[in-house]
């Protein structure tokens, strides 16, 4: 529809040059919006107004020499009118709406799909967790917007990878083999002094408990460093396989898991330092090698390697970086906790630094979760080792509702995830209300069609669809044509709660519209325009769902 109005305005422009009305043969770029109230129209242009210092004309009066000289062979267009400074609005005729519907039956689960990635290879990154304890409920929003983001680049043409950047090197292994150590000897009766800065919570001890029924009391008599070392990799493991569990559970699958230990076995660490130096973006202070990151925009100069020759965390950073990019990815995605955002200047600095453009790195920067039930917040305290971990959200809520509930909000704001709310059976529940639109339509078919499934795609029937000309059926067929255009918004913007809020848009359209109109009425052939515009909005409401990894049910 837009793409159509766009032509005809362009048509009209060229029209108007030709006869003279328009001193100029350039014009301007034609962008059509939905205007926030209906009786603004279905479509307005602020092309005459954006066109005014080119034209030395009144934006009214360009705008009417448009309207002059308009041709709309298809007659989409019931009737047009000039508002404000000279904006043009549109108002577009019912007729004109009753195609989409046969999109949406025609292309079924891949209307809304784009192609404006044209093949472009993404690397989509989140979660990564240490694998220092359990996943708990903040990474289970970052895990759910990683997820579905990576879901709508792939519905818009993107070739999407999803990755897990595994922390297994460095002091915070070192620190959970040690705590893991303290706590195998507290088992043996052992005093211990437990350092603040050791992990703790009840899955340490857990840990420790397995350690022991494994290797009895042989860590009592070996050398500490051994013990701390074995304890580290096993914990490790352990927890890996936890986390690679919980996720699972929850609907997030990994294309690559990648080890940060092996950038240092391949010598790729080292690489990325050498590269810096041969470029003269690396120097030696008080015996420590910095990266001349402020040179690139970050706010200071960074170290890579310490005054012992212990690399940093931010070398690592620079190869993996460094690494992403050299297998041929296009665009590298990120999402980390809100509280790391200090840290994209300096990775910024270090993709220049590598011959990189930093417009082909993104961070998604995502809030924290405030946990209730029925409203009254959940006390956590992560000093003492004390969250809630992902899998007992998920075990309590659901797969479906935890993520849906994770989306709910847009990254950057902080989110209030109500335990008692995810699980209610009514309307309150934003998932539920959503979900129910599926399961009342899936009703209403079977009532009159053994077969739940059943497609009206060779039904099409325009005389029927004619009939569809009560305000809330055509504001449910304008909705569903929108779809497209949110799932791209949601791609360009980083925006998956975009999805959702369509969803429970549609979803008020349609409750309301069930409401106020019988679907199944005694007219046969407005009933069967009816049944066909409810199977749309299923199909858009499952395909939606689907971007969400959520389902859509067929009963409740």
């Amino acid at each position: 529809m837009k793409n159509k109005l766009c032509k005809i305005i362009t048509d009209s422009f060229n029209q108007a040059y030709e006869k003279g009305a328009f001193p100029s043969a350039r014009s301007v770029e034609i962008e059509i919006e939905e205007p926030k109230k209906a009786e603004h129209g279905d479509f307005s242009t602020n092309a005459a107004m954006k066109s005014a210092s080119l034209y030395k004309m009144p934006p009214k009066k360009i705008a009417q020499i448009f309207l002059d000289n308009i041709k709309d062979p298809d007659g989409i267009i019931e009737r047009t009118e000039i508002a404000g400074a000279g904006f043009i609005n549109f108002f577009i005729s019912k007729k004109s709406w009753y195609p989409i519907l046969k999109q949406i039956h025609k292309k079924g689960a891949l209307y809304g799909a784009a192609n404006i990635g044209k093949g472009k290879k993404v690397l989509i990154e989140f979660v990564s967790a240490n694998p220092t304890g359990p996943l708990h409920i903040g990474h289970g929003r970052g895990a759910a917007i990683g997820d579905v983001f990576a879901e709508i680049f792939s519905f818009c043409g993107y070739k999407v990878s999803r990755e897990y950047y595994l922390n297994d090197a460095g002091r915070q292994i070192k620190t959970l083999g040690r705590s893991v150590f303290l706590r195998y000897k507290e088992i043996f009766g052992k005093k211990v002094d437990f350092p603040q800065d050791c992990y703790k919570g009840e899955y340490i001890i857990d840990i420790a408990n397995k350690i022991k029924d494994l290797k009895k009391d042989e860590f009592l008599k070996a050398e500490e460093d051994e013990a701390v070392k074995f304890c580290a990799k096993f914990a490790a493991d352990m927890i890996l396989k936890g986390i690679k569990r919980d996720l699972s559970e929850f609907g997030v699958e990994f294309d690559n898991w990648f080890s940060e230990r092996s950038l240092y076995e391949t010598g790729k660490i080292e690489g990325a330092i050498k590269g810096f130096k041969e470029k003269k973006h690396i120097y030696e202070k008080d015996g420590a090698l910095w990266f001349k990151s402020s040179l690139f925009g970050d706010e200071k100069d960074r170290v890579v390697s310490k005054q012992n020759k212990e690399t940093t965390y931010f070398a690592s950073d620079i190869a993996y970086h460094k690494d992403k990019f050299e297998r041929g990815f296009d665009k590298v995605v990120e999402v980390w906790g809100a509280d790391h955002h200090g840290y994209i200047l300096r990775l910024k600095a270090a993709i220049q630094a590598l011959g990189y453009n930093e417009e082909n790195f993104q961070v998604i920067l995502v809030q924290l979760v405030n946990l209730l039930r029925d409203g009254v917040p959940i006390a956590m305290s992560t000093r003492a080792g004390e969250f809630v971990q992902l899998k007992e959200v998920v075990k309590e809520t659901g797969k479906d509702a935890a993520r849906f509930i994770f989306l709910t909000r847009h990254h950057e704001s902080p989110l209030d995830f109500d335990l008692e709310l995810a699980k209610k059976r009514s309307s309150d529940n934003p998932l539920y209300y959503v979900q129910y639109v599926s399961a009342r339509i899936s009703s209403i078919i079977s009532k009159e069609h053994d077969d739940k499934e059943v497609s009206f795609a060779n039904k099409y029937d325009i005389s029927a669809l004619m009939l569809l000309k009560e305000p809330e059926e055509i504001s449910i067929i304008k909705n569903l044509f929108l779809f497209q255009e949110t799932v791209i918004l949601a791609a360009k913007f980083a925006e998956p709660h975009r999805i959702v809020y369509y969803l429970i848009e549609l979803a008020s359209l349609f409750h309301n519209y069930y409401n106020k109109h019988k679907i199944l009425t005694d007219d046969a052939l407005l009933k069967e325009a009816r049944i066909y515009l409810a199977q749309a909005i299923k199909i858009v409401i499952k395909s939606g769902l689907n971007l969400l990894g959520v389902k859509a049910l067929e009963h409740m």
